[in-house]
């Protein structure tokens, strides 16, 4: 009798791993080396091929890595007890006191939990058009974006359904963006990320607030070549370029990206970088205007205008 669990001999490459998790491939390969896990097979090709067991066990990590924790604390733990953690985790609150009721929150998760797609994007349109969209970004999308992601670290959440909520506030958002009216021509700011940063609703939420204090906004959406970056804000005349990053990329990825990108942009054009990799923000390189939250939007909108 064969008592291995359904799945148990199946492999991920590493490409969709990186996909899977928003773990970089560079982030996997130095793990290995440093901490022993993952552990990755070799395909019939001698590439990375990892078990499921392990790409379960790096959303659990990334998913902590998000809320705080140290990849050489958690790394190597046994997934039980990244699984106490992560209760641990959720229990604590996240952040600045939000007005949105619990139970509102509580709602949109159990829409997400019954695959009630349509009838989540119109509860969320309903309080975006009560809240209004600067409310809504910082009470309601900051807030859901942490229950989303502690249900996901808990076991509660399938991938899929992250992804269902993701989508959905993402629609929700472009389509309240895109009916705020023009209110000027400056700055005109590019948003977009580098192409290891597969996440983008944080780049969102940050054009929603950019907008509502009257920039004009270029997205290019994400994962965008540098070379392009560069082509893209030359032809575009912009004033500043804004990227985002989650945690967990390689440091010296996301520096040496963001040194890469200032060397070959205008000098003229300031580049903005905002978001949850701590490196970003232990160590900002020089050129670089970190935002330590998108409540730092207003006040360097503000200090850009004011230096013209």
């Amino acid at each position: 009798m064969n008592d291995r669990a359904p799945g148990a001999d199946l492999t991920v490459p590493i490409g969709a791993v990186e996909r899977d998790t928003g773990l970089s491939k560079d982030t996997l390969r130095v793990w290995e080396r440093r901490y022993g896990f993952p552990a990755p097979q070799r395909d019939a090709f001698g590439e990375r091929a990892y078990p499921l067991a392990q790409v379960d066990k790096l959303r659990m990590v990334k998913r902590l890595l998000d809320h705080g924790h140290r990849p050489g604390r958690i790394v190597g733990l046994p997934i039980e007890r990244l699984q106490e953690l992560a209760s641990a985790t959720a229990a604590v609150p996240h952040g600045a006191a939000t007005l949105a009721a619990d139970d509102a929150l509580d709602a949109y998760l159990a829409l997400v939990k019954a695959h009630r797609v349509a009838d989540l994007r119109r509860a969320l349109s309903q309080d975006l058009l009560r809240m209004g969209l600067g409310r809504f970004v910082s009470e309601v999308v900051g807030p859901m974006n942490e229950r989303v992601g502690d249900a996901w670290a808990r076991g509660s959440f399938e991938v899929f359904e992250e992804h269902l909520y993701t989508e959905s506030m993402q629609v929700v958002l472009r389509n309240a963006i895109n009916t705020v009216p023009e209110a000027g021509a400056t700055p005109r700011v590019l948003l977009t990320t580098l192409p290891f940063e597969a996440h983008g609703l944080g780049l969102l939420m940050a054009e929603a607030l950019l907008v509502l204090e009257g920039a004009h906004c270029i997205s290019l959406g994400i994962q965008t070549p540098i070379g392009d970056i560069v082509l893209a804000a030359r032809a575009q005349r912009v004033d500043i370029v804004a990227l985002s990053f989650s945690s967990a990329h390689a440091a010296n990825a996301v520096l040496d990206g963001l040194l890469e990108l200032r060397r070959k942009l205008p000098t003229e054009v300031e580049l903005w970088g905002g978001g949850r990799c701590a490196v970003l923000h232990r160590r900002p390189p020089a050129g670089v205007l970190v935002l330590g939250s998108l409540g730092d939007v207003a006040p360097a909108l503000e200090r850009w205008r004011a230096d013209r």
